[in-house]
């Protein structure tokens, strides 16, 4: 017992020490909505550090201080160089100007929205494949489904997982590709000639991948969730799934199946709706950090 106690011990030590914070797509997607909604002017950094998580005295934005609040501009905030200053003298950073490409995602800029594309990803993902030249399908799925009664493995299953877990970063901007991929990556353990051409009808479909980003008069919050109750035939595990939008902007989507199987359709539907609340009241509360708070309660439906 003593043994199990210090090692859970020093465990929960090592855990507030070893952190590394990987920000969330929806989050990228949430500002780079609100910037598009507000018009703000949007600047990229990039700083030669991976890890700049220490306690900072300074900060970016502050309200006007008492005594010194402009009248007429109530609502403005001030910016604070001294940080970005400091920076520059303990890290190497270089102004981009205005974002174009990161985190291999390119965007384009237009009158009222912002287009954001992965077709630089997506090639590389064909090439890949060697499908650079292959001809585009208008569906991620048949129509039909295919049922061989002899199960082929696949030869190189390294290939096939490769390709599927290089799709799922393609959903950062495909919300349309979120279903099909998550079917894919469940045979990714022991994948079969049949999986295989369902990923190269995916690869065929990804052909324009992008996603347009438009102003929106409304910073309200609203989702959508559904299931399937015991979809799969193989193991009879339900399919869950939700869209939530910031006024009339998509900013979060998920398609995945439940881990444990469910004894009838209205507990598929609970889970599917626990799942939807956390993630509404996690971007509630982060629109109440960033000072912008949703002007009525968020809707389910």
């Amino acid at each position: 017992m003593d043994a199990e106690f210090n090692a859970l011990a020093s465990y929960v030590a090592s855990y507030s020490v070893s952190t590394s914070p990987v920000v969330k797509p929806t989050t990228v997607r949430l500002l780079l909505s609100l910037a598009v909604s507000r018009g703000w002017t949007i600047r990229q950094l990039d700083i030669h550090n991976a890890f700049l998580n220490g306690e900072l005295a300074e900060t970016v934005y502050m309200r006007q201080p008492p005594g010194y609040e402009d009248k007429s501009l109530t609502d403005h905030v001030y910016r604070v160089t001294a940080l970005i200053d400091k920076l520059a003298i303990e890290f190497k950073v270089r102004e981009m100007g205005m974002p174009s490409f990161f985190l291999g995602i390119e965007t384009v800029p237009l009158s009222g929205s912002m287009l954001l594309s992965q077709q630089r990803y997506m090639k590389d993902i064909l090439k890949r494949a060697s499908m650079v030249d292959c001809k585009p399908v208008v569906t991620p799925v048949s129509s039909t489904k295919i049922t061989d009664k002899v199960v082929v493995p696949y030869a190189d299953p390294t290939q096939y997982r490769s390709l599927a877990g290089a799709l799922q970063y393609l959903t950062v901007t495909r919300p349309d590709l979120s279903y099909v991929v998550n079917l894919l990556c469940q045979h990714m353990h022991a994948p079969t000639t049949t999986d295989w051409a369902s990923l190269k009808r995916v690869l065929r479909y990804v052909k324009g991948t992008m996603m347009r980003i438009s102003r929106s008069t409304s910073m309200d919050t609203h989702a959508y969730a559904d299931s399937n109750w015991a979809g799969d035939p193989n193991d009879r595990k339900s399919t869950n799934g939700f869209a939530v939008l910031l006024g009339s902007i998509l900013i979060s989507w998920v398609c995945r199946k439940q881990r444990t199987v469910a004894r009838s359709s209205t507990e598929v539907e609970y889970k599917g709706l626990a799942d939807v609340s956390a993630e509404v009241t996690w971007l509630v509360s982060l629109l109440h950090e960033i000072g912008i708070p949703p002007a009525s309660p968020s809707r389910l439906c």
